[in-house]
């Protein structure tokens, strides 16, 4: 596992505020019962954090014609939606909440060329309320595999997400498990697969990134 490079700020922030925070519990607070509790609860938080933002090496499942799960997480949505922004047409939409104590780090769910990214500024929804999919802050890229076939995704922000990160750039070629960017704090995504695609996911699933098939084109 690895630290996402776009994190060593946010993770070295983390770790000055509990470093400030312990010193001043261990050399102000007099009740050892009430200091070293809450030490050891600042010193879980910088762990926390450090394992949220970290890059986990996973098997990777996916192909140009395996769709795998972009983020770890929940299943939230699976129904027939409408994609405006660049297919422009009918298609399944597969959702996966992340909460707070999932990995963060996103991956590419086909092998293929990036066809289509773009960034969106909106609002900050709790993410896995419907509307947070067209009005929070998003980042949007389609995947165009060597079959011809189209994989459209939204990083979206949460209610306390406030940063996404995405390595898409139009015409760059992508490995379903690589890498994709990261979304700091809880957030979603959403996966829009052709009409005929086979998915194998339901409502409810938790599922890992790299390693679980949400369809077959």
């Amino acid at each position: 596992m690895r630290l996402d490079k776009n994190t060593y700020g946010t993770v070295l922030l983390v770790y000055a505020i509990c470093a400030v925070l312990i010193f001043v519990l261990l050399r102000f607070v007099g009740p050892w019962w009430i200091s070293w509790p809450l030490t050891a609860g600042l010193l879980w938080v910088c762990y926390w954090q450090t394992a949220f933002h970290m890059v986990p090496r996973r098997d990777k499942n996916g192909s140009s014609e395996l769709v795998s799960a972009v983020a770890d997480g929940k299943i939230v949505h699976v129904e027939k939606a409408f994609e405006k922004e660049t297919l422009k047409r009918d298609c399944i939409m597969v959702s996966i909440y992340m909460d707070f104590w999932d990995v963060h780090a996103n991956f590419w769910p086909v092998t293929g060329t990036v066809s289509y990214t773009m960034y969106n500024p909106g609002e900050h929804f709790l993410a896995f309320k419907p509307k947070a999919s067209e009005e929070n802050e998003h980042t949007c890229t389609c995947i165009r595999t060597a079959e011809g076939k189209e994989v459209f995704f939204k990083q979206l922000a949460g209610g306390f997400a406030r940063r996404i990160v995405c390595y898409a750039k139009e015409g760059m070629d992508v490995q379903a498990g690589e890498q994709c960017g990261i979304i700091k704090f809880g957030s979603r995504i959403d996966i829009y697969i052709p009409l005929d695609a086979e998915v194998k996911v339901k409502i409810g699933d938790t599922v890992r990134a790299c390693e679980t098939i949400i369809a077959k084109l």
